[in-house]
């Protein structure tokens, strides 16, 4: 994340001596990434981040796959995910490859009495329904429908959710998290042609200091199996920090559509990009103005990547029966389009409140058993129906 920021009270240089009230040393971690090359942020704890009292025995979270080859349009009904109290384990994963793992959750309770740790991947939470905070170390981001929450690997969290009615789409990814490349200047400024720019981002705030010691339990994730550690320090007891390495956010309502006379095609819908899939968001915006512009996209066969849509809100156009929380995944290979009549029916139209989620991964997306539960077998026949 290319903006520095800093909270809570650090010292003006940094590896020197800094001590607490009580002459004690605070505890000085560095958090990199890509060894010491990659961003990284400096934070100062109460405590030594490294008070290990007990380590339990690891279960798997791995993805059981239903489909490991797949060539078909497929059709997910999202909300029919059964809500579930625990937070992790609402986490249902539907779609997945060496680069990502996309999975649907509805979690009712906020989470009571653990942290969590995801150490193999950045993730992308989207909130589709539901409101909160996200605290961790760092300080708390507020959030909201519609947001989509940053949450780089190593980083202990914990989400405290208003009510029990939460929809997340969440997105793994093996690579970082991050704005694309050609919306930022040399300098790492995201330039004037970019959809967002810095005023949008929403960064850590109310920085909570709780130099508490006990039990602290973190459910630590690695490898598809989760560690159950118990700490003797409180995770968040950051006294102050700065750098470049912290969660943040960015609402989809605050992504800014790029229009044409012609159809512009999904990149310039692109909101962050990772090494092998990029995600976009299709936001409400006008159509083309060129006086025979046909503002329904044309049929695509996407040779080379996989195409998965998540519908938020609104009419979308180009596809019949599509209902909040639908996920559809169009695979390389074969071509998609536009269902039929809605390419006739596009014509003459000036506007979109269309809103969806998209994620084009370069790698084959494989298909799991929860996938399979919510599944619509029909779908693929939708273009002839």
């Amino acid at each position: 994340m290319p903006i520095y920021h800093q909270l809570g009270v650090i010292p003006r240089k940094r590896h020197t001596v800094f001590r607490q009230a009580d002459g004690t040393l605070y505890a000085e971690e560095l958090v990199s990434t890509r060894g010491f090359s990659g961003t990284y942020s400096l934070v100062y704890h109460c405590h030594p981040p490294t008070l290990v009292k007990e380590t339990g025995k690891p279960f798997s979270v791995e993805p059981a796959i239903a489909r490991g080859k797949h060539l078909r349009h497929l059709r997910l009904s999202g909300f029919d995910i059964p809500p579930e109290a625990d937070y992790l384990q609402s986490r249902k994963p539907v779609l997945v490859n060496q680069d990502l793992q996309l999975s649907l959750a509805a979690p009712t309770q906020s989470m009571r009495d653990y942290f969590y740790k995801n150490s193999q991947a950045d993730e992308i939470v989207f909130v589709h329904q539901g409101s909160g905070r996200l605290e961790t170390g760092f300080g708390e981001l507020p959030f909201q429908p519609g947001d989509y929450l940053v949450i780089p690997r190593g980083i202990t969290h914990c989400f405290h959710f208003d009510n029990p009615a939460n929809r997340l789409l969440i997105i793994e990814s093996s690579s970082p998290a991050r704005t694309p490349a050609r919306y930022r200047n040399a300098h790492g400024q995201l330039a004037e042609h970019a959809p967002y720019c810095e005023r949008d981002i929403k960064r850590p705030d109310n920085l909570q200091t709780h130099a508490e010691k006990g039990d602290f339990r973190i459910l630590i994730k690695k490898q598809g199996l989760v560690y159950p550690y118990v700490y003797g320090a409180h995770p968040f007891d950051f006294v102050g920090w700065d750098g470049f390495h912290y969660p943040w956010g960015l609402s989809i309502h605050d992504f800014e559509p790029i229009t044409g006379r012609l159809h512009q095609p999904p990149p310039v819908h692109q909101t962050f990009e990772a090494d092998r899939f990029v995600v976009c968001s299709f936001c409400p915006r006008k159509y083309d103005y060129h006086p025979q512009a046909v503002p329904a996209p044309y049929n695509h066969s996407n040779v080379d990547s996989d195409e998965v849509l998540y519908y938020v809100g609104g009419d979308f156009m180009s596809r019949g029966g599509v209902k909040k929380g639908q996920l559809t995944l169009h695979p390389a290979g074969i071509p998609h389009g536009p269902h039929p009549g809605a390419v006739e029916n596009s014509l003459g139209k000036e506007a979109t409140n269309e809103l969806a989620v998209m994620i084009d991964p370069f790698h084959p997306l494989m298909i799991t058993e929860e996938a399979l539960k919510i599944e619509d077998p029909a779908y693929y026949k939708s273009w002839t129906d």
